[in-house]
């Protein structure tokens, strides 16, 4: 049996984890499940696949959770310690689904193990890309990525030809507002921007689809997977979400992965890496989808693009930077602190007033990170909508 922990277990992407390991539950050991807040959620998925630990974040709900989990041989345990804690007790392969920052001292932690770690963080490459990747060569431990971006590049990625591949194109559904004008997406709320076409997120992921941003993190984050020129690295909107990435080689020959906008798909395919597993998912038919859409993205109404490939080409700081203060500006936005065409205007400022060296360690990440949070909040203030 494989061991398995999920960081991140209540999320969207942890529970399709756990929908998979449900269905084969003789071969997966869950040794712990983490989750932020939500008590119920967590003791019921621990229960359910019978996980040897639960953690919650909030250390003020521990005896909220031992109660939940009253009668069954699941061990409870609280506080950002205890999930860095679970995060690192060596499951062969580890989930790391916490969203935000947040979940970067976990993913070190697994990634020090040396085992296998699914990575569905995407902050902790865009903030921390050269730490963790160093970390994970020291350790041999082996990074797989869940994005359905980056899994589909991994698919079709020949590592043994690295040398032969010529660009990597990374597909965007484009999004609510694809069609939209810049002057109608001035009024947009935030219950339209979590509104996603295709696919079934978080709110905050949900908002970063609807204005790029997503994309442009992905943008970085594949580079640090895979380490081509920046420019090697190409943008298209695909409304569809058939085609979820392509790798085109010196010869001309383009590889592309495409499967139904389903987060199982990529996580079953690292679930069970190098083999195969079935999943309930739709199968692909493509006479019924008939037409796959192709388009270059409006860099004027979708800025963050933009300023994601500046960050990457600066490096540095500029990635976490850029982070930061997106994730300020998106939760403003939610909290209908700030307009939807604000959060690139506070994410632009932000990288303009902040300029820290480059980190070498996590503890100089998190702090470049805490600087430009307190930055981007004192922009947001002066920009803020009900103020």
């Amino acid at each position: 049996m494989k061991s398995v922990t999920i960081l991140g277990a209540t999320g969207s992407v942890g529970r399709s984890t756990l929908d998979l390991i449900a269905r084969a539950p003789e071969r997966f050991d869950v040794l712990a499940l983490t989750a932020h807040k939500d008590v119920a959620g967590l003791a019921a998925a621990a229960r359910a696949v019978n996980a040897k630990q639960a953690v919650i974040a909030d250390e003020s709900l521990l005896s909220a959770l031992r109660d939940a989990l009253a009668g069954s041989d699941v061990a409870a345990a609280a506080g950002e310690a205890a999930i860095v804690e679970a995060a690192g007790s060596g499951a062969d392969w580890t989930m790391a689904a916490i969203v935000g920052t947040a979940g970067l001292r976990p993913v070190m932690a697994a990634l020090r193990g040396g085992k296998i770690v699914a990575l569905a963080n995407k902050e902790a490459l865009v903030s921390a890309g050269d730490v963790m990747t160093r970390a994970a060569k020291q350790s041999g431990a082996c990074l797989l990525p869940v994005d359905s971006e980056h899994n589909a590049i991994f698919q079709c990625f020949d590592r043994a030809l690295a040398g032969s591949v010529r660009r990597i194109i990374l597909t965007a559904s484009g999004g609510p507002f694809r069609t939209r004008s810049l002057d109608a997406m001035r009024a947009v709320t935030p219950a339209e921007a979590v509104a996603h076409p295709n696919w079934s997120m978080g709110a905050k992921i949900s908002v970063d689809c609807a204005t790029l941003m997503n994309k442009g993190l992905e943008l970085i984050e594949a580079w640090h997977l895979f380490p081509l020129d920046p420019d090697a690295f190409e943008i298209v909107v695909h409304p569809q979400s058939v085609i979820h990435s392509l790798v085109e080689y010196v010869d001309g020959s383009v590889l592309a992965q495409l499967g139904a906008p389903d987060m199982r798909i990529p996580i079953a395919h690292t679930l069970a890496w190098p083999e195969r597993m079935e999943t309930p998912c739709a199968r692909l038919d493509l006479v019924a989808i008939a037409r796959l859409d192709f388009e270059a993205p409006d860099p004027t109404r979708f800025p963050a693009l933009t300023l994601a490939r500046d960050a990457l080409r600066e490096g540095g700081a500029k990635p976490a930077i850029l982070n930061a203060a997106n994730e300020i500006a998106v939760a403003s936005f939610l909290d209908s602190r700030l307009q939807f065409l604000d959060i690139a205007t506070i994410v632009r400022e932000t990288l303009n007033r902040c300029d820290p060296r480059a980190p070498t360690s996590l503890e100089e990440v998190l702090e470049i990170d805490r600087q430009a949070r307190a930055a981007a909040q004192s922009l947001v203030e002066m920009r803020r909508v009900d103020a």
